[in-house]
Order: structure tokens, then sequence, then C-alpha cells
């Protein structure tokens, strides 16, 4: 039983690339509240496929999210817009199951990320000013229905959240806490759908285990970067997260078609 275990466990590579990784994405849902997953798996693809890496990331989200309501409490929540987002939200990774399983996932990767590329090229050009918009329901039933379905198909629901989000110019703390409970959701509910998709080996759930450490380090010192930033200094670190994400997934997208 022990050699069989010994035999499963991660080489030295592949435990620094994955432990980083985790590292990483904890940092940023700590700093940001969450949405930014997708910045870290370039790092995990370096040591596993983007499959193994999803099915490595599904749980550990939901450990990542435990973590960080020790710091966005109910406070920091937007029940207002919350109350719009989560049913969409529900909704949309049921279609992104669907998508992942059966469809092509390239495509929504391509809009999304032209979508986001387009949204935060115009806040940069119109000199990145804070100006809050009034709520919609409309923008914001799309915005959870499509955040739901790119956080399924690529761990990247970030983008369509902030494209909703960010332009009501809410305070930092409110963003953060908003979107922090916005995923915390999600990543609960789509948990068991990835498990189903890629179930794990016991090598991948060895190395699951080993990456835990990394998460509650990860997330404190993400929050300990978010109390040092102003207000305008976050937004700008969010919307150039955003053109880093967007980047990222059309790149993935027209990689799915030039090497199928």
């Amino acid at each position: 039983m022990i050699t069989s275990i010994i035999a499963d466990l991660p080489g030295p590579f592949v435990l620094a690339v994955a432990f980083a990784g985790v590292f990483l994405i904890a940092f940023m849902k700590g700093a940001f509240g969450g949405g930014f997953a997708i910045v870290g798996i370039p790092l995990l693809s370096l040591a596993m496929d983007p499959i193994a890496a999803g099915a490595l990331l599904a749980p550990l989200f939901v450990v990542m999210d435990i973590t960080a309501l020790r710091f966005w409490r109910p406070n920091t929540w937007s029940r207002t817009d919350l109350a719009m987002l989560l049913p969409a939200l529900v909704i949309g990774i049921g279609l992104g199951y669907f998508v992942l399983r059966d469809l092509d996932r390239h495509a929504v990767e391509i809009v999304m990320g032209l979508v986001t590329l387009v949204f935060a090229a115009l806040w940069f050009l119109g000199g990145g000013e804070i100006k809050p918009r009034p709520r919609s329901t409309i923008k914001a039933t799309f915005a959870g229905l499509s955040s739901g379905v790119t956080t399924m198909v690529a761990h990247s629901g970030g983008p369509p959240l902030a494209i909703y989000l960010l332009p009501l110019g809410m305070s930092k703390t409110l963003y953060a806490g908003t979107t922090s409970l916005f995923f915390t959701v999600g990543n609960l509910l789509k948990a068991g759908p990835w498990l189903v998709l890629a179930t794990p080996s016991r090598g991948l759930w060895i190395l699951m285990a080993l990456c835990v450490p990394a998460v509650p380090v990860g997330v404190w010192a993400g929050w300990r970067l978010h109390e040092r930033l102003d207000q305008r200094a976050l937004y700008r670190a969010c919307y150039a997260i955003l053109v880093i994400t967007a980047a990222k997934l059309l790149w993935d997208g027209l990689a799915g078609y030039v090497h199928p």
C-alpha cells in the first residue's frame, strides 16, 4: 500500500508548478475577490494538460472560497447585485457543462476574449476614470449567465462579471467581497460536474492535498495587498488583469483551431 502511494507521488517539478499556480490563484482571490483563476492556469499547463488542471483546481477553489470568507464577510457583499447575478450564474454553469461536454469550447473562449479586450481598451482609452453607472437587471442577468458558462468551460468567469460590476464604481471592498461570494457559489456548484467530466486519479488527489497549504498563505497575502491599494490603483489592476485574461482566452481559443 505504502509503495503504491509513493509511486503516485508527483515529481518535484510537477509539485513546484502546481503549488505556485495554486498560490497565485489564491493570491488573486485574496486581492480581488476571485474570478481571475485563468491567470494561474498557464503556469499549471507547464506540468499538466488543461483538463487535469481543471480537475485539480475544482476542489481547491472551494478551499480558497472558505478561506476567503474569513476576510470577505457579509458586510462586503452587494446583496442587490447578487440577487440579480446568482440565479443567472446557476443557469450558466448548467449550460457550461453541456458546452464542455458536447460543444465547441474554443468559440466561447474567442468571443469572450474579444469582448473583454474591447471593454478594457475602451476604459483605458477613456482615461481610466471611475464613473458610476446605473444598475441594469438585463446586464446583470447576461453577466451572470456568461460568467457561469465561461467559469465552467475555462475557469474564466471573471471577465463577464467584471464587465458588469466595474462600471458601477462601487468601493474596492464591496467589489471584492461581492465577487468573492459570487464565485464561492459558482465554485461549489461546478466542483461536482468537473469531477464527473475529469475524474482525478489517485496521484492527482495526492497533488491536491500537497497544494492545500498554498491556499491560506496566498489568500492572506492577496488580502494584505488589497488593503494597501487605493481605489484607483485597484481598478487599474483589475482592468490590467482583464487584458491578460482576455488575451489568454483568445490565445486558447485560436490555438484550439490551429492545433485541434
